[in-house]
């Protein structure tokens, strides 16, 4: 390991000289495998294994995330797949899975269109199984805090053998103070340590104070992804896993639908006849993702119409109908929400209520938090309020 390492350029080409480095003397806490990551791979690699390292914290279970320009696409816990699970996550060929890869098989299936070009952070060793399964999808990189002998070898086969593989120290903590510079001004601040545990869901003000515990480990699962993502935030969880995440907007609104829409994809994906869609041999597997993208969108025409469909599908698919979606819409229940700040109004509970949300995490504080609690207990929803903001920047 060494103190500094000269990057090819910043977060543009034309940002030039680049390094990372650290100020105290210290050595770097990684060692650069395979492959020389870039800038924004480096934000990607230190905000994911900081997320996945509380939640293996949290929940005690292998961890795993996919990060695109600094925010999760997607992010969970090793639970089992079901059958459904494996056949629209793609990964139903693989055989048994390892707990870390049940994890990152989650974390990427959950937002395929996100995730394309994505970088990893794992919170065990990789395992060979788990190295299988990322060789064969489009990404950037991965860190972990160590590689099986036969999983570094699958790594380093990835694209043409620059595949950025990271190796860091699960020992390293970072000083208590963060810095950084913005137009030549430097700005200092507390790292945000704050442990996301069960207390903070302690504080339940609607009429149904009921939120069973795996229901409090996917609150938790949504908090915690919710730390490391850039704001406005909010993340739809299921069955430990990030169903829907929304980064980055500057209306709350505007993020739970977004991120709703995408845990409505995540739906869509497991009805029958998106599960039974005939591709055609040798698609590749991005194609295919965008296809079925397509496919549930009010675009459907693009893949369906004479002359498109036979270059995707070995048979053309019937229309899938808005009736047909929202019909299978209703059965997904028991979704667990977060938000990294309070809602300001009931629209959120309304938007949310939607996409199957019985559970919900959020600061309060809004002078409008009367109206929000009373929307949720009208669809009989449990909410927690934490006391506590994630914005991230």
């Amino acid at each position: 390991m060494a103190n500094e390492m000269l990057l090819k350029y910043g977060c543009n080409p034309n940002q030039k000289p680049s390094k990372i480095f650290m100020d105290n003397g210290a050595e770097l806490p990684i060692e650069v495998l395979n492959g020389k990551p870039g800038y924004i791979n480096l934000l990607d690699a230190f905000n994911g294994w900081q997320l996945v390292c509380e939640l293996k914290k949290a929940t005690g279970m292998a961890s795993a995330t996919s990060f695109k320009h600094v925010s999760p696409a997607g992010a969970a816990i090793g639970r089992p797949l079901s059958e459904t699970e494996a056949k629209i996550y793609f990964v139903d060929d693989l055989g048994e899975l390892s707990p870390l890869a049940c994890a990152y098989a989650r974390a990427r299936g959950a937002d395929r269109m996100s995730s394309y070009g994505d970088f990893i952070a794992l919170s065990d060793e990789c395992d060979a199984i788990t190295a299988k399964m990322i060789q064969r999808e489009v990404s950037d990189g991965v860190i972990a805090p160590g590689y099986t002998d036969e999983a570094l070898e699958i790594l380093k086969s990835k694209r043409k053998g620059t595949y950025n593989v990271i190796k860091i120290d699960p020992n390293y903590r970072p000083e208590p103070i963060e810095r950084k510079h913005v137009y030549g001004i430097t700005f200092e601040q507390g790292r945000n340590e704050l442990d996301i545990n069960n207390e903070l869901l302690s504080n339940i003000v609607t009429d149904n104070k009921d939120i069973p515990d795996d229901k409090k480990a996917d609150l938790l699962i949504a908090l915690i992804t919710l730390k490391y993502t850039q704001s406005n935030s909010v993340c739809y969880v299921k069955d430990g896993q990030a169903i829907g995440i929304g980064a980055g907007q500057q209306s709350r609104i505007h993020c739970t639908r977004l991120a709703g829409n995408k845990a409505d994809i995540w739906w869509l994906r497991q009805h029958p006849k998106v599960m039974g869609l005939q591709f055609v041999d040798n698609i590749r597997r991005p194609d295919r993702d965008n296809a079925i993208d397509v496919y549930i969108s009010d675009e459907y025409m693009d893949v369906l119409a004479d002359g498109a469909w036979e270059n995707i599908f070995k048979v053309k698919p019937e229309i899938f109908t808005k009736e047909e979606q929202k019909e299978w819409l209703a059965k997904n229940t028991d979704v667990c929400l977060g938000s990294d700040a309070f809602f300001p109004f009931g629209d959120n509970i309304e938007r949310a209520y939607k996409s199957g949300v019985s559970y919900i995490a959020e600061p309060g504080g809004s002078i409008r938090d009367d109206h929000v609690i009373m929307t949720c207990n009208k669809y009989n929803m449990a909410m927690a309020f934490t006391g506590i903001r994630l914005f991230h920047h």
